[in-house]
């Protein structure tokens, strides 16, 4: 793996780990009524569950999918 292949695979990692973080903040000022109070809280909920399960989810199948590319 070159350099510039790992700066990209960083920053991927990066800003899918940060997308899933702000969807679950999102979430929870939903839940709090912040946010779009005529969804809440079911809407929010669910970006809370959905933001939470791609923090740990996407470095996964990004590294499967990373390691099919470098065979």
């Amino acid at each position: 793996m070159t350099e510039e292949q790992a700066k990209r695979r960083f920053l991927q990692l990066t800003g899918v780990r940060f997308i899933s973080v702000l969807l679950a903040f999102t979430g929870i000022a939903n839940i709090g009524g912040k946010l779009l109070p005529a969804l809440a809280p079911g809407f929010g909920l669910m970006l809370v569950v959905f933001g939470a399960l791609e923090f740990f989810l996407a470095p996964i199948v990004l590294k499967r999918i990373w390691q099919k590319q470098d065979q």
